[in-house]
């Protein structure tokens, strides 16, 4: 097997440690409004309406609508969910909730594993995250990519093959050049079906040790590694 020309990474649950992270931006709101409520909970049914959301983009009946604006609408209806009245809650509020996905941070090895790679590939973001909020995740966190590409580039989420062929585009690389950096078994099959490469990266916290919703969808990856230091080792290997 050859080598990628570049590394395109999946970054909520991958890169980034949502669980915890929203759980932690959400403690003060929940605890006001919903006391019953426990802030890992409510961030767990948070993120069950993400795929719902982004499968209603695909299918295009309004349009793309970048991921902030998803985050929101789907931040209104879980507190619809739970009883409470939105119109109680302080516009500014709703909005600093909101954006508590762009307030996360990587996992204890990200930054230097990520650091090592880059040294010797193009790195690259392909998220369901718009330009917007990877800006501010990246001056949050002080992660650095060689470019920010994705739904917002491609104007559709993962996994519609475009948004994974049009990264290949975007790097003039072949699709079989590109390498998708993934901690999701679900993400890697609909790559792999566009012709990429996989690396699948082992996050067994991400749902806060609960199991991931798609592991039935384990394949035979091309690279599985414990991060991204042991990715980056295993690539080196590879090299030699």
């Amino acid at each position: 097997m050859t080598l990628p020309q570049a590394l395109a990474f999946d970054v909520f649950g991958t890169v980034v440690d949502w669980h915890s992270g929203i759980a932690r931006e959400a403690s003060t709101f929940v605890s006001t409004y919903l006391p019953a409520v426990s802030p890992a909970e409510f961030a767990m049914q948070w993120r069950r309406l993400y795929a719902p959301a982004l499968r209603e983009c695909i299918k295009g009946h309004g349009g793309f609508v970048v991921l902030d604006t998803l985050h929101y609408e789907t931040l209104v209806q879980l507190l619809t969910t739970y009883g409470l009245e939105v119109e109680r809650v302080a516009p500014e509020v709703l909005h600093s909730l909101a954006h508590a996905w762009r307030r996360l941070d990587p996992w204890p090895e990200v930054a230097e594993g990520l650091a090592l790679l880059r040294r010797r590939f193009a790195v690259v973001t392909l998220s369901n995250a718009n330009v917007a909020l990877m800006i501010a995740m990246n001056r949050y966190n002080g992660l650095q990519w060689d470019a920010l590409l994705g739904a917002e580039f491609a104007q559709t989420y993962k996994p519609d093959p475009a948004a994974y062929l049009s990264t290949a585009r975007a790097l003039d690389i072949k699709p079989a050049e590109l390498c998708l950096v993934a901690c999701h078994h679900s993400d890697l099959a609909a790559a792999r079906e566009c012709g990429l490469m996989t690396a699948y990266i082992d996050r067994p916290m991400e749902y806060g040790g609960a199991p991931a919703p798609d592991a039935a969808q384990a394949q035979d990856w091309d690279w599985q590694a414990d991060g991204f230091i042991d990715l980056d080792r295993k690539l080196q290997v590879m090299s030699t």
